[in-house]
């Protein structure tokens, strides 16, 4: 059924929630506002950096939400890839997925070069076939547009794809694009029944049976 199998990167393949913390707080204290918890900022992983801003402080100042998230880029860069880890069933499963002949992806919020820098830490680019990044498109998911793009990128059509993520952004954006979606319960969004999803499983694993056994 399916040719091309697309992943998101934050809770989907991989965690990078220390260094996500340590930017967000970064940039917030540099602009006036009160550090947040692990908790107020884990819940906001997956949004552009923009709604991250607003999410955690309720302001809606533009050019605010843009210095935030250019300060966040300047503590990224510095601590995001030698923070960042994949979980242990990421490797085989991508690994299993190209000998079975399947193409990937990955579609993230995350910049291109970012995710270009975790795969060669882990000897990990070769598994991956496409990258849209959130540098890569003028409109972040939950808008459909980097989704649109992979598919597109990968020569395949829309029914032959399954799209991977932990949270409703992911979610969105796949029933936006007509594709299917298949959800992984290591994020913090756990109730998925609104959207149109194929499968929803406990990790990456899991998802990799079905895609399998269909």
């Amino acid at each position: 059924m399916y040719k091309a199998v697309i992943f998101d990167y934050d809770f989907t393949l991989g965690d990078s929630a220390c260094g996500i913390k340590l930017s967000c707080n970064y940039a917030l204290e540099k602009l006036g506002f009160m550090e947040k918890t692990d908790n107020e900022i884990r819940r906001t992983i997956g949004m552009s950096l923009k709604d991250v801003f607003r999410t955690l402080t309720g302001s809606y100042d533009e050019d605010a939400a843009e210095r935030f998230a250019a300060l966040f880029r300047e503590s990224a860069d510095k601590v995001m890839t030698d923070s960042a880890v994949m979980y242990e069933d990421a490797l085989p499963t991508l690994s299993e997925l190209r000998r079975l002949g399947f193409k990937t992806g990955i579609v993230t919020s995350k910049f291109h070069y970012r995710i270009d820098e975790i795969l060669r830490k882990f000897n990990a680019e070769s598994l991956i076939d496409v990258i849209v990044g959130g540098d890569d498109v003028t409109r972040e998911k939950p808008d459909p547009e980097g989704l649109v793009k992979a598919v597109e990128a990968l020569g395949t059509h829309k029914r032959e794809v399954l799209y991977v993520g932990d949270c409703f952004v992911d979610a969105k954006a796949a029933q936006s694009a007509g594709v299917d979606f298949a959800a992984v319960l290591t994020g913090t969004t756990t109730d998925f029944s609104e959207y149109n999803n194929v499968f929803i499983g406990n990790n990456l694993r899991e998802v990799l049976d079905f895609v399998i056994k269909i």
